[in-house]
């Protein structure tokens, strides 16, 4: 569907993440997979969490939190990717924007969801006597629901900005789900507004959630460098290293896509860089926090007993 208006498109063509078709049966067999374990992975962090009283504390509330993102997140693009590789690789104008609008949104709330992670380290290495108090149940949800708000709203003004534009030319996106870069390189309207929106949306959202992060991670690291016992330093370490793990992986993956302005040889790049945040990134954290964490691990005995 080439040399049409804005309005007659009525849906993308993605291309995937190759074109080779002997590769297609072994990704999907490969995503298959990593979705499936993906979702089990989470929704068994979140049924564990919910069913063992001892996890009903603040650091496991916002687990739960992260481990739902995760979830919805991968569900996003994974059912749809997997749907194109073994029949037409197409999807509905409202389907794209739908996509589009929910991985923005998704994308933001776990830059937050992170961040308020790390604050209720903070709060409980440096200020331990005061913990119960600044992070009581209001403070949590509060702490819990501005992620969801904010990244809601924002995602929003961002899809509406990108189906704004008037496709023309081309209908085929480059990439395996509905994302901002390739769907600006399929415009034919200008797209600076757009552009810079995005550029200082991106920024903006990844330094802001960032310096929370590397804020709290300052404090902590100068208050387990005062505790005398070596033991006493490592449990203070075990119970952020996890955190820091996730952070890393995720924070990235994104700043080499999103930071930049989209052009062939980035939006090609971002397809690959995609895989980590949307397949990686969600199967992992659940790894992550339950192969280092006593306590997971305890309930998970004590579950399957």
């Amino acid at each position: 569907m080439s040399n049409v208006n804005g309005s007659a498109i009525t849906e993308f063509i993605l291309l995937g993440l190759t074109d080779r078709s002997e590769l297609q049966p072994l990704l999907f067999v490969l995503f298959l997979v990593v979705y499936l374990i993906t979702v089990l992975g989470n929704l068994g962090m979140i049924m564990l969490i919910r069913l063992d009283s001892r996890l009903h504390t603040p650091m496991y509330f916002f687990l739960t939190n992260l481990a739902f993102v995760d979830l919805c997140y991968t569900s996003n693009a994974t059912p749809q990717m997997l749907a194109n590789i073994i029949s037409e690789k197409t999807i509905s104008f409202a389907g794209c924007f739908t996509q589009c609008y929910i991985f923005i949104a998704l994308l933001l709330t776990e830059f937050y969801m992170l961040a308020a992670m790390a604050y209720d380290r903070y709060v409980a290495i440096c200020d331990p006597l005061h913990y119960s108090v600044k992070m009581s149940r209001r403070v949590c949800i509060c702490l819990a629901s501005f992620p969801y708000v904010y990244g809601f709203s924002d995602g929003l003004f961002q899809a509406t900005l990108t189906f704004r534009l008037s496709f023309c030319n081309s209908n085929v996106i480059n990439h395996f789900y509905c994302a901002d870069p390739p769907l600006i390189k399929l415009s034919c309207s200008d797209t600076y507004v757009k552009k810079h929106a995005m550029l200082i949306s991106a920024g903006l959202n990844l330094s802001s959630s960032l310096t929370i992060i590397l804020m709290s991670y300052t404090f902590i690291i100068a208050t387990v460098l005062r505790i005398k016992s070596a033991e006493g330093r490592h449990k203070a370490f075990s119970t952020c290293g996890s955190h820091m793990m996730a952070v890393t992986l995720f924070y990235g993956t994104l700043f080499c896509m999103y930071v930049r302005p989209p052009t062939d040889e980035t939006v090609e790049e971002s397809k690959i860089i995609a895989v980590f945040y949307t397949f990686v990134s969600p199967v992992l954290n659940p790894l992550i926090y339950s192969l280092r964490n006593k306590d997971v691990k305890q309930a998970l005995k004590n579950v399957l007993r």
